[in-house]
């Protein structure tokens, strides 16, 4: 699968005990013609933890609940972001960035 470079995104949080199919939370990642390319999910601890998957072109991403801001800081700090999936799981990450670049 080609690398997406993610211009834009939504966050939104599962209330009750069990969350909603298995995940706390959900941050849906977006090209630059606002079509979904990714999803990732979070999962508190004890919840079902699903693999990353691609279905219809469209990356699943899993992750524990404790990477919920790490992944926000990313998505709000840096640029750009990327997001693929590769010998069975997804990377989201950012391109190299030189030391010092500040924000």
């Amino acid at each position: 699968m080609k690398v997406k470079e993610v211009k834009s995104y939504h966050v939104l949080f599962y209330g009750s005990p069990s969350g909603y199919h298995t995940n706390r939370a959900q941050v849906s990642l977006y090209d630059s013609s606002g079509n979904v390319i990714a999803y990732v999910r979070f999962n508190d601890p004890g919840m079902f933890f699903e693999n990353d998957y691609v279905q219809n072109g469209v990356i699943r991403m899993h992750l524990p609940s404790s990477m919920f801001e790490n992944v926000l800081d990313v998505l709000r700090n840096e640029e750009p972001v990327y997001i693929y999936y590769a010998s069975g799981r997804a990377f989201l990450g950012t391109s190299l960035e030189p030391i010092g670049e500040g924000e």
